[in-house]
């Protein structure tokens, strides 16, 4: 090797310049900067995540609880009055007539909050979400329980054992068969509450579409809820059949109790802030 002018190897000196690969070594004091603040941005990332499915969480948990006291307050027509409010239907057709009011009232909640889209105040969508599978399901709980009088299936018990079934039955869309035991006590199990919590986040999710603007959610909103109360009915309605029990073949059943103080969807609005 030959010395340049400062008396040191020039192909040394280029060695120590380029690295031992060499490529030009060139200084980068960002990159641990750079590094910090994506560490920075991930945390920030995950912990919104994670504080938002805590919100989320415990939204739902609101709602279940909201949904599981309402019930004992939905009023509910026994099969004496269904009969004597429809005369001379048959067993099908007052189920029928139950289901077209069902689906009629359910399309109206979501056509609604699908309305409601349009409203400049977007922190109401959430209320308005609450408010509609609080409603939903307080006309589908009615509906089950009418569905269970028409079958000749009330579930035994006091109004308290009875909604449980119809909360059950409502959650897992399935028709509970009362005369056997070990049904009717899986439904009265303690995992009510986490099927209640997975149902209604099936139903929040379905219901995303309602707050589609200009209008397109109010109809959307409706259609919905019509196809899903008809398809929740028809579900409820096939396990309901196997067990039928005609009517000439019932025993004398004593009025329904009412609830003291009946639920209302206007009450349900108000308490959800609407």
């Amino acid at each position: 090797m030959r010395d340049d002018e400062r008396g040191r190897p020039a192909s040394l000196e280029a060695v120590e310049a380029t690295g031992a690969s060499g490529a030009l070594a060139v200084p980068d004091s960002k990159a641990p900067v750079a590094k910090r603040r994506a560490a920075a941005v991930g945390h920030g990332v995950r912990e919104g995540v994670r504080k938002g499915g805590s919100r989320a969480r415990a939204g739902l948990a609101y709602l279940t609880d909201r949904i599981i006291e309402n019930a004992p307050r939905i009023p509910v027509r026994d099969l004496a009055t269904l009969r004597k409010q429809f005369p001379g239907l048959g067993p099908e057709q007052l189920a029928d007539k139950l289901v077209a009011g069902a689906c009629n009232a359910t399309s109206t909640v979501g056509a609604g909050v699908g309305a409601a889209a349009m409203m400049p105040v977007p922190p109401a969508m959430p209320t308005e979400l609450a408010a509609e599978v609080t409603g939903v399901a307080a006309i589908e709980l009615k509906l089950i329980a009418e569905l269970y009088e028409v079958y000749g299936l009330r579930p035994p018990g006091n109004l308290k054992q009875r909604t449980t079934t119809y909360l059950n039955s409502w959650s897992e869309e399935r028709g509970i068969d009362v005369t056997k035991p070990s049904t009717l006590n899986a439904a009265l199990g303690g995992q009510m509450k986490r099927e209640l919590r997975q149902q209604i986040m099936k139903r929040m999710v379905r219901n995303l579409p309602n707050l589609m603007p200009f209008m397109v959610g109010a109809a959307v909103g409706a259609v919905m809820n019509r196809r899903d109360t008809r398809k929740l009915a028809e579900r409820i309605r096939k396990d309901l059949r196997k067990a039928q029990v005609p009517w000439d073949a019932l025993p004398a059943l004593p009025p329904l109790e009412k609830p003291a103080d009946p639920l209302t969807m206007g009450e349900i609005r108000k308490e959800l802030g609407r």
